[in-house]
C-alpha cells in the first residue's frame, strides 16, 4: 500500500484540495486535520511512484501550497506528517514514532509515559490484555491498523452534484472590493470542482449575509444575491473575475455583510477549447462574449444591444433590440428560441429608418427624378393581429430604378377595402422603404 497525508493550510484549501486529489484516485478520505490518500492502484496509470507525486503535489495554479508525508499505512503517513510539522526528523521505522502522533492515543499519552511508554513500538510490545482493560479496545485497534495488521476503512470523499461553498468573512464588509476578495477564494474552488467534474460554468449566485436585521428603522432582508450568467459555458476564472467585480461593483450591499456564498445554477458538461491549427486565427486577447459580457455588466444591460430577427412580413419589423445578455439566455441550448422568417432574396441590403413617402406625378411615384418600374407587385397583408396599434399592412413592393440613385425599393399603399379603392384610386399612396448598393 502506499499512503499520502497532506495538510492544506486551512480548511477551504481542503476542500479544494480533495476535489484536487480525486483525478489522481477514488480512495481520498479526510481524518482529523489532514486528506489521506491510497495511491497504490493509480502508480502504473500515472507512471510510477516519482511521477505521480510530482503532479499530484504540484496542486491546482490557484491553491496553495500544501505539507505530505508518504508511509506504508495511512496512520504512518499521519504519524510523520505530524512530526514533520513538529519540527522533528522523521524516525528510521514507524515503531519509533512518539505515541502524541496517534490519534487515538494521545488523550492517554501522559499515563502511558509514566510507565516508559512514549513510543509506537514500545505500546506495542506491552500485554494486550491489560491495555486492552486499562486503555479500552479502540487503542490496540489503532495500533492494529497504523502497523498494517488490520485494514483501515474511511469514508471516502466524493464530489457533490452542485457547487454550494460558504466561508465566514474575515472583518465585516461594507463594501464590492471586500466582497470581492472573498469571492476570489470561492471562484478558485468553483473552478477544481469545474475542472473535476468536467463542467463548464453557465450561471452562478453569489450571496452574502447581512450583519444588521435593521439600518435607521428600516427591516433589512436576512441575505442579499447577485446572479452572473455567462453566454458560454466557463471554466477559466480570470474572466469571471473581471465578471463579478463588474457586477459587485454596480450592486448595493444594503449593511456590512459577515458570511459569502457562492453556489452553481446552472452548468453544462465541458467539451473543451477549440484550437484552429492556422497562426493567423489564434486571436489573441479577450473573446467576442465576454467583451460583451462584461460591457453589459459595466454599462447596463441595457445599454449594450444586439439586433434579433423576427418573425414578420413587414419588413420594419423583421427585427428588434433586445440587450446583448438576453439573447445569450435565449441561444444556450436547451432554451427556446423565435424562430424568425427567411430572408427574401430581393430585400434591399438596406432599410430606411421610417419609410419615405413620394411625390406622385400622373400616376408616377418619383425620387430625384421619375421611377421606372423592374419588378412585378410583391403583395404583403400582415400586421393584423398586431396588439400594439400598429395597424394592418397591405401593400405591393417593386424594384424601381432612379436614373440620379440607381436601384430603390418601393412600395404602393394598397385600400383596405373595395369600396376605399374605388374612391382612393386616384390617391395611392407610394413609399421608399429601401435602398441598394
Amino acid at each position: 500500500m502506499f499512503w499520502i497525508a497532506l495538510l492544506p493550510p486551512d480548511e477551504d484549501q481542503r476542500t479544494a484540495w480533495g476535489w484536487w486529489a480525486l483525478q489522481f484516485t477514488p480512495r481520498v478520505a479526510q481524518v482529523d486535520e489532514a486528506l489521506l490518500l491510497e495511491l497504490s492502484g493509480s502508480l502504473r496509470l500515472w507512471g510510477g511512484k516519482k511521477a505521480l507525486l510530482a503532479q499530484l503535489l504540484q496542486g491546482h495554479p490557484e491553491l496553495g501550497p500544501v505539507d505530505w508525508a508518504q508511509g506504508a499505512t495511512s496512520l504512518i503517513a499521519l504519524g510523520l506528517l505530524r512530526q514533520k510539522l513538529a519540527g522533528r526528523a522523521a524516525p528510521a521505522r514507524a515503531g519509533l514514532l512518539p505515541l502524541e502522533t496517534l490519534t487515538a492515543a494521545r488523550e492517554h499519552v501522559e499515563t502511558l509515559a509514566r510507565t516508559g511508554c512514549r513510543t509506537w513500538g514500545e505500546l506495542e510490545r506491552l500485554p494486550r490484555a491489560g491495555v486492552s482493560r486499562r486503555f479500552g479496545a479502540d487503542l490496540l485497534a489503532a495500533l492494529d491498523c497504523a502497523m498494517g495488521l488490520r485494514p483501515q476503512r474511511y469514508p471516502w470523499l466524493t464530489l457533490p452534484e452542485v457547487f454550494d461553498q460558504k466561508l465566514e468573512l474575515p472583518a465585516l464588509a461594507t463594501s464590492a472590493p471586500e466582497l470581492m476578495w472573498s469571492a476570489s477564494r470561492l471562484l478558485s474552488q468553483l473552478q477544481v470542482w469545474l475542472q473535476a467534474r468536467q463542467r463548464g460554468i453557465l450561471a452562478l449566485e453569489l450571496e452574502w449575509t447581512l450583519d444588521l436585521k435593521r439600518l435607521d428603522g428600516v427591516k433589512l432582508p436576512s441575505h442579499e444575491q447577485l446572479v452572473i450568467r455567462t453566454a458560454q459555458p466557463a471554466q477559466d476564472m480570470a474572466h469571471l473575475r473581471k465578471l463579478v467585480g463588474e457586477q459587485l461593483a454596480r450592486a448595493s450591499i444594503g449593511a456590512p455583510a459577515n458570511h459569502l456564498r457562492l453556489r452553481s445554477l446552472e452548468t453544462t458538461p465541458w467539451a473543451g477549447a477549440s484550437q484552429s491549427l492556422l497562426v493567423e486565427d489564434r486571436i489573441q486577447g479577450d473573446k467576442l462574449h465576454q467583451l460583451v459580457e462584461r460591457l453589459s455588466a459595466r454599462l447596463g444591460p441595457e445599454q449594450v444591444l444586439v439586433p434579433q430577427a423576427r418573425a414578420d412580413h413587414r419588413p420594419e419589423y423583421r427585427q428588434h433590440w433586445i440587450p446583448a445578455q438576453q439573447q445569450a439566455a435565449a441561444s444556450t441550448p436547451g432554451k427556446g428560441r423565435t424562430k424568425a422568417l427567411p430572408a427574401d432574396a430581393i430585400h434591399p441590403p438596406w432599410l430606411l429608418p421610417k419609410p419615405l413617402q413620394l411625390e406622385v406625378r400622373r400616376d408616377t411615384p418619383h425620387y430625384h427624378g421619375p421611377l421606372r418600374l423592374l419588378t412585378r407587385p410583391q403583395r404583403i397583408e400582415a400586421g393584423w393581429w398586431d396588439q400594439a396599434g400598429r395597424g394592418l399592412a397591405l401593400r405591393d413592393y417593386f424594384i424601381a430604378r432612379s436614373e440620379a440613385v440607381g436601384l430603390v425599393w418601393i412600395y404602393r399603399e394598397r385600400p383596405a377595402s373595395l369600396a376605399e379603392s374605388e374612391s382612393q384610386a386616384a390617391q395611392a399612396r407610394w413609399f421608399l422603404q429601401g435602398l441598394y448598393a
